[in-house]
């Protein structure tokens, strides 16, 4: 059975994925909350499979309880749910680590397909952008001001950041204490002008500009 945990302030829209969820009987909806401080406490503790999560909530957003549940537990696979498709929204939601990112229009069925899908480890976040993405903070193209000011270290720490590991799991890939690893994200944070990981919009807008890149692979 896939667990599942649902994260969305509309009870009917809760309603409505829980019977569309479980009507395949693979499925099996173990939460679901309208509060993201809620969720964000819940969910480790039931250990679901995958979390849906609505980007937008009275008190916070699924993008933020995406990236604090996998610092927890990164075997909880997130998927964004959406009502509107933005860049800055997409860079987010990679920088937290999630599996995929849906629009709350998309079909039932196809929904249902998703969670399937990110269940068995897929990433559904499209590879195309995730890799501009990532390639804008390799290469720097057009590299903002605030990104030239990063050093190698740090921006090696961004791109594994951007790929969704957390801390814990940066700090085995580059053979570091885990705080090591914090206090370089909140420094390189400070010198991209962002609070904390998920404030990533403004360097999205950025990063994920309209220029075209210059290379293609």
């Amino acid at each position: 059975m896939i667990r599942v945990f649902l994260l969305d302030d509309h009870e009917v829209v809760r309603r409505g994925l829980v019977d569309l969820l479980q009507a395949g009987g693979d499925i099996e909806v173990v939460g679901e909350s309208g509060s993201a401080q809620e969720a964000a406490r819940r969910i480790p503790a039931l250990r679901p499979d995958v979390a849906v999560l609505d980007a937008r909530l009275p008190d916070g957003n699924g993008i933020d309880v995406c990236r604090d549940v996998r610092a927890v537990d990164s075997s909880i696979k997130g998927l964004i749910l959406t009502s509107y498709e933005d860049d800055e929204a997409l860079f987010a939601a990679i920088m937290a680590g999630a599996s995929g990112y849906v629009l709350k229009q998309i079909r039932g069925t196809d929904l249902v397909d998703t969670v399937r899908r990110v269940a068995s480890g897929q990433s559904m976040l499209d590879p195309a952008v995730t890799q501009r993405v990532l390639e804008r903070i390799r290469n720097g193209v057009e590299q903002p001001r605030e990104l030239a000011s990063l050093t190698d270290q740090e921006r090696r720490i961004l791109e594994f950041v951007a790929e969704g590991l957390t801390n814990r799991e940066i700090a085995g890939r580059m053979f570091l204490a885990e705080k090591t690893v914090k206090n370089y994200v909140s420094s390189l944070l400070a010198k991209l002008g962002l609070e904390r990981r998920t404030q990533a919009a403004v360097l999205a807008t950025k990063l994920l500009g309209d220029h075209p890149s210059q290379h293609h692979h």
